[in-house]
């Protein structure tokens, strides 16, 4: 994988990428649509970010502490920029107008408010009877919560993912990163290629994809639902455990660190009992099955941690791996990037990068052998692309300057 990139005004060069030829209007704002266009420029599709003129999207805010946007940078890579005003007649008309050569348009808007600009799925589907329009939201298009607002800390708490997440005794814990909206951004795209699919193979028409933020998480926490259906049991907080299986959990070393294992199969249960030392807790009544090792989860945690916590992490990491036990450091970002195996797979690159010079970045995933993506150009400075964008539509420099007049882009 390439990672060459070209401030340019053309559409990023898809060549033979797997989604080239298909162009995405972004009107999304902060991560769960940029996610999801990330994916998909990442694989060849054309994508413009329709943005607010003067801010742009909120996520070019998201700073780190030297004030840089790298949010931004990282997420809005293989996109252009076109400034559009869309609280305007005017703009809404130039909106239209784009979406007459869409394949695709994403929006998180609150809710109704496409339709109040006149620009519902009726609206535009008249335009372009081919287009695929994804609706991002809290809650989904439809039920009482549909107002509401759709803030991805709102979905981690009700989704159930903070009850059950932190440790006992303690309160929930929400994740410290946007997993709400990665996850639907993730889900998102998926659901493009497959209304790409029907439509390119099967003629189907063009269609709206109601993509909540709630669902898509609900989804990976678990079958808890089935769970609870069955047993009525509600999961609780247990830190790094698992409730289904054990040993896993995450252990202390000698020399201040964390290592993390997980030898919950009972194959690999006896090999690690064997490792440190234990054989005869195979047949110990209290750890014989994977049932009698949860009941028994914190006696078998101390004796697992009393031969770990005796050792440096590199020692830990060094004689498991040679046990074939599954173990692993756990790492911070300094660590991760330094990683020999990290470093061998390129899992970052350091992308060009016009006014930074480069900046590392994870490298397009998940890697396909035949069509694989590719990092193309660097995020867009906002309204980078706007001449080039409407001059498709035939507008000249003297029809910008109007517009611009105007404050329409």
């Amino acid at each position: 994988m390439t990672t060459e990139s070209t401030a340019q005004d053309a559409a990023p060069a898809g060549g033979t990428l797997p989604l080239a030829g298909i162009r995405v209007l972004d009107l999304s704002r902060l991560v769960a649509g940029n996610m999801l266009t990330l994916l998909l420029g990442d694989f060849g599709a054309d994508v413009v970010k329709v943005e607010d003129p003067g801010t742009g999207d909120a996520l070019r805010e998201w700073k780190a502490a030297n004030g840089e946007s790298l949010f931004w940078k990282v997420y809005a890579r293989n996109k252009r920029s076109l400034t559009l005003d869309l609280r305007l007649p005017e703009g809404r008309a130039l909106l239209l107008r784009l979406v007459e050569k869409a394949d695709v348009l994403v929006e998180s808007f609150k809710f109704g408010t496409l339709e109040k600009m006149g620009c519902g799925p009726d609206q535009l589907l008249a335009r372009n009877s081919k287009l695929i329009i994804v609706r991002i939201s809290g809650f989904g298009q439809t039920g009482p919560y549909r107002t509401r607002p759709g803030f991805g800390t709102l979905i981690e708490a009700m989704s159930g993912f903070a009850a059950k997440t932190g440790f006992p005794g303690h309160p929930p814990v929400l994740p410290n990163v946007a997993l709400a909206d990665m996850v639907a951004g993730t889900y998102g795209a998926f659901a493009v290629v497959t209304a790409v699919r029907a439509r390119e193979q099967h003629g189907a028409a063009g269609q709206v994809v109601d993509l909540s933020l709630l669902e898509p998480l609900i989804s990976i926490v678990g079958p808890d639902a089935a769970v609870y259906q069955r047993t009525g049991e509600i999961p609780i907080r247990i830190g790094s455990r698992l409730q289904v299986s054990a040993p896993r959990n995450v252990y202390h070393t000698r020399d201040g660190r964390f290592l993390a294992v997980s030898a919950s199969m009972q194959p690999m249960f006896e090999r690690l009992m064997e490792a440190i030392g234990k054989p005869e807790l195979i047949r110990d009544r209290r750890f014989r099955t994977n049932s009698d090792r949860i009941a028994h989860v914190d006696e078998l945690d101390r004796i697992i941690d009393g031969f770990i916590c005796a050792r440096t992490l590199e020692e830990n990491v060094t004689f498991f791996e040679a046990a074939g036990i599954t173990a692993a450091p756990v790492y911070d970002v300094s660590q991760l990037v330094a990683d020999e195996h990290i470093l061998a797979r390129e899992v970052f690159v350091d992308a060009p990068d016009p006014k930074l010079g480069t900046i590392k970045m994870h490298n397009v995933t998940p890697r396909l052998t035949g069509t694989p993506g590719q990092i193309r150009t660097p995020a867009p400075e906002l309204g980078e692309h706007t001449a080039a964008l409407f001059a498709e539509l035939g507008i000249d420099a003297t029809g910008l300057e109007e517009l611009r007049a105007q404050h329409v882009i």
